[in-house]
Order: C-alpha cells, then structure tokens, then sequence
C-alpha cells in the first residue's frame, strides 16, 4: 500500500473516531462523516443509504445532493445502482452512472449532474447494512487506492451501526436489535413454541474498530495469528484415532491459519487504521459474502473453514469465549448457523425449539428434533447475527416461520393458536389407551419412530403400541470412534427394556446420503441419496452390518427381536442381509449365548424397484416397511432436501396412492404385515388416505399419534375409499381436496 495512501486513510479514520466520539445524534453524526469522506477523497458527494426494512434502503445523510432527499429518497434492494450495490455486496465503480446498467434517476436528489459513481457495500459478517456512495461531476472511475480506502471507512459504519452509533427517529435510524424480524425458512419439524434466544455461538461485539497505533494493532495481530497457528497444530497433534481423510481437513484448516495472503490482506487493514480485530471482521465479511456466492460445494466447505479460522481468531483478539457464562434462559430455542449431533444432544431434551441458518430436512439435527418433537426451522438466513441472547422468539415450525422480538399483535395471535394445539392434546390423551378403531371397525395399529433412549418415555405417554422404526445410527453419528459391540448391545438391551414388552423395529445402520460418519472415509458422490448407502455399505463393509447383528441379538437375550435392513432395491441385497443374519446367529449359539425367542427379518421398501421384487421376496420377507420419505423423492424424481421441488408434489397424489395400492395389494397376496414409515405417516389426513387404502400399521413421530387416532375413530374408511376412488376416476390429480371437503361435512 502506498505510503500515501496509508497515510491519508489513517488520517480520515482518525477523524472519523473524533466525530463518532462527538457527544451529538446520530444524524449530526452522519452528516459530519459524509463531510469527512467527501472532503478526504475530494468529491463533490458523498451519500449514505442504510435499510429501513429488509428491502428498502433509504437515504440518511448526504453532502452534494438536495438535502431535502434525505430520509425521503428511498429504493428497492435491486433498484438503481445503490439498489444493486446492496443486492450484489459487491462495489460498483462507474465514469458514467446514467449509462451503466439498471441506473434509476432520482430527480428529488439532483444527482444529474455528476457523472462518476462508486458504491461500496456497508455489511458485517456478510449481512448488508447498507451503501457508502462518492459521486463526482468528472467522469472518471475511482482508482483502487480511493476504494480500498472507502471499503475500509464502509468497514468501520457497519460496527458502528451495529453498536447504534448513529441512532434517530425514522425506521433507517432505529436501534438495532430492537425492532421486530420476520424470517422465513424451511420446515424440519412441525410444532409451535413461544421462548428466549440462546445462541449456539454468541456474536464477536468489536468495540473498537479504529486504532491510532498501527504498529502497536500490528504486534496484537501477529501474535493472535501465532496462537491460533498454535491451536491448528495442537488439533493435528491430537488426530491418532480419526481417519487419513480427516487429517487431510485438518491439514487444509492449517494451511488456510497460515495463508500469507490472508495475513497480508488483514495486515494492510490494520496499516490503514483499522483495529486487528475489525480488520479481521473485514475480511470475515468478504469471505462470507463470497461464500453466500459460491456455487461450488468444494468451495463453500473452503470458505466455512476461512470462517471457523476469523470466529477462533477474534475470540483470541477480544478474549470473549464461546462460553460467555450466559445461563439457558427459560424455554430456550437455540440459534445457531448449524449444529452436529453430538453438540446438540448435550444441550439435552431442556431445549423447545431450534433454529438454523443452515440444515436439511434430513439433516442430523433435523433427526434430533423429531426424535424429541421439538419445532425446527432451518435456511433462516441471518438470523445469527439479528438475534441476541434473551430475545423473546417464536417458532412456527408448521410453516417455517420465525418471529424475533415480536409485537404484541403477533405475540397474542400466536399464543392462541398455542392454546389450540394444547386444548387439542387434552382431548387426544383421553383416548390414549384406546384403539384407533374406525367406525367400520377396521383397527390400524399405530406406532412411533424413535432413536434415542430419551424418546422412550414417548411410547406409554403417547398411546403408541410400539416402536416401529428405532433408528440405530444416531449412536454411532454423535461419536468420534466406531462403538464397540458391547456398548451397542447394553444401550438396545435398555432400549428393550424401556419398551416393556412392546415390539421394537431395530432398523440396521443407515448412513451415507446425508448421514456421514466423522470416522469414516467420505465419499465424493454427485447424487449420495442414490448412492452407496444404507444395506449397500452394510453388504460392502460387512464386519459392521455383523457387529450390530450380533450386538442386537445379545441384547434380546432370549427376547423376541425385530430386525430389518433398510434401503433394499432388490431381492438378493435382502437375501444377502438375511444370511448375515444367520451367520450372527449361528456364531452366537456358537458362542453359547441364548437366541431370541423369535425372530422377523423385515425390509423396508424405499426404492420402487422393489415393489416389482419377485414372487419369492414377499413369500420370504417377514414384514414390509414402507420407507414413505425416500420412496416419495425417487418416485417423483424430487430430491427432498430441494426446497423448490419437493412441494410441487403432494403424497396424495392418485399417481403415488395407486402404487402404494399395488404394494398393498402384493403383501396381502403373499400374507406379509405392511406398515408405513415417515412423516407422512404423522398427518392425519395423509394417514387416513393410507388407511383407507389398505394400510394397517403405521409408524410416526410420538406427538403424531393423538392427532392421528382422533381422526381414525370418528370416520367409515369404506366411505373413504369410496371418495378416493371417486376423485381419482374424476381425472383429479390429487384426492386431497375431495378427501378434505368430504371431512368437512362430516361435522
């Protein structure tokens, strides 16, 4: 960086720190900054627009424009180039702004008169806060000194806007972190909840982004960077029970700490007058703006490790830990941008809901919350950085809707539709212990899914008759090492016993798609839904499938088990899992340890090649479990974790509900026990299309259960049918509305 330039940046931070430190409004304070920088870069304006709501920018201070536009002049995020400046988070530097793409006039500004234009993006940690806009009558682009310098002025606007520097009245000058927010995400897990913010990660506060010793910010840096090295290099030393593949990460994590080109960027920010820890920050933002950009997967991975690094490296530089001492406030929703297994079980069944910047419908954490029945959203994009410990938050989690620091309208509305629900779960518990027995008396047996031992306590409070999917992998994804045998066999041996009697699926190892063992080698694959996973690693990796088989079968103890394989796609991967089990068998009669008193050997049916298996499969199957979520995503060719397809198509589809009819069909043939296992299997009216069509036994979340009996025992499932047949010979695509309408008239 030219001396110079080094000079004149400090100079104008410098008095930027004065005028921030002026006992004045914080519009006084803007219209002195905009006067600074104008006269520092010697431009005839300077502008400053900041966000009045997510898609509004309004401008708040100017020095060359009409002064009367101030706090009138107002844009879309997109509009004009300011507008685009916001959108894009990138500067846009022009010699001829009419003339430039997407330029919008604003006649109330009197900005015809200048020709050249530079819009730097205002933002913190990636969130746009608003533009810093020079304009001058020469037509000329601004030289990459001029807008380095303006980026490292933006840099400083953004922490002090976020510490409400610059606070006034209107909506653009209101404080932060005080205003209600609506965030819309995705849907994890349905529910509703009203409760206080606790953060996964709490935010870096930077109080001082303006340092006059530069030498002295340059030695706190350096010796920050040293420490963190030291840390990377102490998580490398302690790698001897983790794969070669993730000292490989660790090892890219180590070379992104040592990366010249990150110190040297972070080293002439501090030169130019910036704290070590803003210019940190500084380039956290860029990094997490071109995260938020970049379409490579390998990249983004990159990027998030660039990330960890700048979070690690400001903990260091403020001293202010991950553990701020914060106590769980009461009915805790946790916020995070993600979270593992492992870390969310430790904050244990104590939380009411989850929020996350990032996740999937299958994700790890997604697993958790439906196995406690606690709401989730997830893709609730900046929530992390608007949310502060404490908040009052609500969680819609049956539409993907956030409610941050709501107003007393939406906070009432809301604890009435809370009410609803819990009046409803009133009227399901008198029924518990009933049958879900329809008015023609057809009875459907109506069990839970579960997966950890704390979901036990589930089946007697809920009513559910057993457990029909126990998901065995979630103990071996919220470790570091693969369980011994022994471990396995103690925790399906309580598993038993908490069910008291009750049947209990044990579904085998179902990793891969999005479920990655931390110890074991990943796999690049383009479509890992439809790749190795599931029975295929069990047949490939067979001391695994083995292990678990003959830990299942000790924990039985001469009880009767349940086992069954998921994933099958055609007969000879179940009769191959099946002589596994025999082999577990005989090795354990061997052994002379006592067999089950009984045993099934089921498959679950997730891929529709297998409903067309042979003859042969049905007549040696046990049991048959419709896997409804995978089988949904490969019938219609709709990835479920893709937001933008996934909904086009409804489970109730006559397309979807004619081949489960055939499934049916073939298990009554052949005298299989059939059941339906996923979500859809929690919705009472999806549950009621199921039974009506054959369906006897299904499986879904505790809290699905209540709601789901209620339905069965007040309708005719012949009368039902009759209306699904109806719909479907009506050229309808979806029984839906005609199941609906026909519900409404019944009471």
């Amino acid at each position: 960086m030219p001396e110079r330039i080094d000079t004149d940046s400090r100079k104008l931070l410098g008095r930027l720190r004065d005028a921030l430190a002026e006992d004045s409004a914080g519009q006084a304070r803007l219209n002195r900054i905009v006067h600074l920088i104008a006269t520092s870069l010697q431009t005839e304006v300077c502008s400053i627009y900041l966000f009045r709501d997510p898609e509004t920018l309004e401008l708040c201070a100017t020095e060359g424009l009409q002064p009367e536009a101030v706090h009138q002049t107002r844009m879309r995020l997109g509009e004009g180039l300011v507008g685009q400046t916001a959108r894009r988070k990138k500067v846009i530097n022009t010699a001829n702004a009419p003339a430039a793409k997407g330029f919008r006039y604003m006649p109330e500004t009197g900005e015809e008169r200048y020709s050249s234009f530079c819009g730097v993006p205002i933002q913190r940690l990636g969130n746009a806060l608003g533009v810093l806009v020079v304009q001058s009558k020469a037509a000329r682009e601004f030289t990459p000194d001029e807008v380095y310098a303006l980026e490292v002025v933006a840099m400083v606007l953004a922490e002090m806007t976020e510490l409400g520097a610059f606070l006034g009245e209107g909506a653009a000058l209101s404080a932060r972190h005080k205003q209600p927010v609506l965030f819309r995400g995705g849907v994890g897990q349905e529910g509703a909840v009203e409760g206080r913010v606790y953060l996964h990660e709490p935010r870096v506060v930077v109080t001082n982004p303006i340092s006059d010793d530069p030498v002295a910010e340059l030695a706190r840096l350096r010796e920050a960077v040293e420490k963190l090295r030291g840390s990377v290099d102490d998580l490398l030393t302690q790698t001897s029970t983790v794969s070669a593949e993730q000292v490989q990460v660790f090892e890219a994590y180590r070379m992104f700490a040592n990366s010249r080109s990150w110190m040297r960027r972070m080293e002439e920010d501090v030169q130019s007058g910036l704290s070590a820890e803003a210019a940190v920050e500084k380039e956290q933002s860029l990094a997490r703006t071109r995260m938020s950009q970049a379409e490579d997967a390998y990249l983004r991975e990159r990027l998030h490790d660039l990330d960890d690094l700048s979070n690690r490296l400001l903990r260091i530089l403020t001293g202010q830990g991950k553990d701020t001492g914060a106590a769980l406030p009461e009915n805790p929703v946790l916020i995070a941008r993600n979270i593992g297994p492992g870390e969310l079980l430790e904050y244990g069944k104590q939380l009411r809901g989850i929020v996350l910047e990032e996740g999937s419908v299958g994700s790890h954490a997604a697993i958790v919350a439906r196995a406690w029945a606690i709401p989730l959203v997830i893709n609730a994009s900046g929530i992390t950085t608007e949310a502060l410990n404490g908040d009052q938050i609500l969680v819609d989690g049956e539409q993907g809707i956030v409610h941050l620091r709501p107003d007393d309208n939406v906070t009432s509305a809301f604890r009435d539709k809370i009410a609803m629900l819990a009046k409803a779960q009133e009227r399901y518990t008198s029924i518990r212990d009933l049958p879900a027995q329809a008015l023609c008396g057809s009875v459907v047996q109506l069990n839970m899914n579960a997966g950890l031992m704390a979901d036990l306590p589930s089946l007697a409070g809920s009513g559910a008759e057993g457990v029909g999917l126990f998901r065995t992998e979630l103990q071996f994804l919220v470790r570091n090492q693969m369980p011994r045998r022994s471990e396995l066999s103690a925790l399906y041996a309580r598993v038993m016993n908490a069910a008291g009697g009750k049947r209990v699926a044990f579904r085998t190892l179902d990793i891969g798609s999005d479920k990655v063992l931390p110890y074991m080698k990943p796999n690049d694959e383009p479509n890992p839904a439809m790749g190795w996973r599931a029975i295929r690693v069990g047949l490939d990796k067979p001391g695994i499938l083995r292990m678990q088989l003959q830990a299942l079968i000790r924990a039985a103890n001469g009880r009767p088990l349940t086992v069954m394989f998921p994933f099958i796609a055609q007969y000879d991967e179940f009769r191959a899992a099946k002589a596994e089990m025999f082999k577990a068998l005989e090795r354990e009669e061997i052994l002379g340890h006592p067999l089950p008193a009984r045993y099934e050997v089921g498959a679950m049916l997730e891929t529709p090649s297998l409903a067309f298996a042979p003859d042969a499969f049905f007549d040696e199957v046990d049991f048959v479990s419709v896997g409804g979520n995978d089988l949904k995503q490969f019938f219609f060719a709709a990835d479920r974790e893709n937001e933008r397809v996934r909904r086009r198509y409804d489970t109730l589809n006559i397309s979807f509900l004619g081949f489960l009819e055939q499934i049916v069909a073939r298990c009554a043939a052949a005298g299989k026990p059939l059941s339906f296992c996923g979500e859809d299997a929690g919705r009472p009216i999806e549950a009621l299309c199921f039974a009506a069509i054959g369906f006897r036994s299904l499986s879904m979340r505790p809290a699905s259960v209540g709601p789901v009996k209620h339905l069965l025992r007040r309708v005719n499932l012949d009368e039902v049918k009759a209306v699904i047949d109806t719909a479907r010979n009506s050229g309808e695509q979806s029984v839906r509305g005609a199941v609906m309408d026909w519900l409404a008239r019944q009471t």
